[in-house]
């Protein structure tokens, strides 16, 4: 579909620009407006989500709005789209002049226009940069000043492609779901890749509640996990638990510590990359708030098999799990692209070379197919460490501080459900 700008003028005269995607006709615009519009017009109908769809800050972190919300206002703009009394208005969503809130209003109707209106991340941009309007970047959850953006292009991209690739099915999606389980007392969990990763905080060898934070001991994620096919772990924080908790349940256990903060050393992203390329079901991933170091390595795979750039992967997670991916880790991850993009591409090759060579042994009546003889043969090691975990031992870390930033802000509005 082609849109382009329009301009009009309300009835109540208010001075604005919007854009309308013309393949909804001349329906719907998107606008920054100086004032509250009046109630009552006759041909259009405003709204506005900035006080309802809200972004909840670790620290200098605005945004982007996670998945919940997106989908939220997906419901929303389509039902409005589809009202009968709204039939023949336009449907004006407008914003404020809070710079934050403008983004974070441009990030939801732009991504409502790549997944419903099939426009192109490129196309939704360049409109919505269009008469000189200019959006603030993203940034980390962390302090100080910002030394790396993340623009409403890499967002919308990462939409895009999380559409290509099967992450995002709103068709599927559980809101309920998705907002019980990212809650603390319920276990503080995000699924980044349906079927392949969860990330979520670490679990303690008891639950308890410490400076306010609800901690989990691993039994409490074992029907959960067990329902949705997770068989693996891999701790990347110092040891809270004992890993055999998990072991003799079933599942297999990989430490792969490294300090919080910090950034994986190339023998913890291989290892990690080999345990994900052979695991056998859904991998559950955690540090100490399964934000810093956990959403850095799931970015590796995800530049790995994917070949979305660093700062589409740090965005799709980030839409999944609010507050991933920190400082350092950020430049890290760009750092690592080119390389990761390569040994993607010969993964691939070998994988579709292997596969030819599979076909042609079944053809030539071979039974037992072996490569290399490398078949059900695990050579991982279990327990890496580059650092002492003794580091994290006594001291409050980056992953102290975000888990107990996000328990204090929802214990605001609680919710009686437990962890199930």
């Amino acid at each position: 579909a082609v849109f382009a700008i329009a301009y009009f003028a309300p009835e109540n005269h208010y001075v604005y620009k919007s854009f309308q995607f013309s393949c909804i006709s001349d329906r719907l615009y998107f606008a920054i407006l100086y004032q509250k519009p009046k109630s009552g017009a006759a041909n259009t109908h405003y709204f506005c989500i900035d006080d309802e769809l809200v972004y909840e800050n670790f620290y200098a972190d605005f945004g982007p709005l996670n998945l919940a919300m997106i989908y939220r206002y997906c419901c929303k703009l389509n039902r409005k789209l589809k009202s009968f009394s709204l039939i023949r208005k336009k449907i004006v969503h407008y914003t404020g002049f809070d710079q934050k809130k403008q983004a974070n209003a441009a990030f939801l109707i732009g991504s409502y226009a790549i997944i419903y209106l099939k426009e192109s991340p490129e196309d939704v941009y360049r409109l919505i940069l269009s008469g000189s309007v200019s959006y603030l970047p993203f940034r980390d959850a962390s302090f100080g000043t910002c030394s790396f953006h993340l623009t409403l292009l890499d967002c919308f991209h990462a939409i895009n492609k999380a559409l290509q690739y099967g992450f995002l099915d709103f068709s599927t999606f559980d809101v309920d779901e998705y907002e019980h389980y990212e809650r603390a007392e319920n276990g503080d969990f995000n699924w980044i890749i349906p079927n392949k990763f969860i990330a979520f905080s670490g679990p303690h060898s008891r639950s308890k509640i410490e400076n306010g934070y609800p901690h989990h001991a691993p039994e409490a994620y074992f029907p959960y996990f067990k329902q949705n096919k997770v068989t693996t772990i891999i701790r990347l924080n110092k040891k809270l638990y004992d890993a055999k908790r998990f072991t003799d349940a079933g599942f297999e256990h990989f430490d792969l510590f490294f300090a919080d903060g910090s950034t994986p050393s190339d023998t913890i992203v291989k290892t990690f990359l080999n345990i994900c390329e052979n695991a056998e079901g859904v991998i559950a991933v955690h540090c100490k708030a399964g934000l810093g170091r956990t959403g850095t390595l799931i970015a590796c795979y995800i530049m790995k098999h994917y070949r979305m750039t660093a700062a589409e992967s740090i965005a799709w997670i980030r839409i999944n799990r609010p507050g991933s991916v920190i400082g350092p880790q950020q430049h890290f991850l760009m750092d690592k692209q080119a390389e990761l993009w390569t040994e993607g591409d010969i993964f691939r090759a070998k994988l579709k070379r292997n596969h030819k060579i599979a076909v042609t042994r079944i053809l030539s009546g071979v039974d037992d197919i072996s490569i290399n003889n490398t078949r059900n043969r695990r050579t991982i090691q279990k327990d890496i460490e580059l650092y002492s975990d003794d580091d994290e031992t006594n001291c409050l870390t980056q992953g102290d501080k975000l888990r107990a930033l996000k328990s204090k802000r929802q214990a605001k509005t609680p919710t009686t459900s437990p962890l199930a």
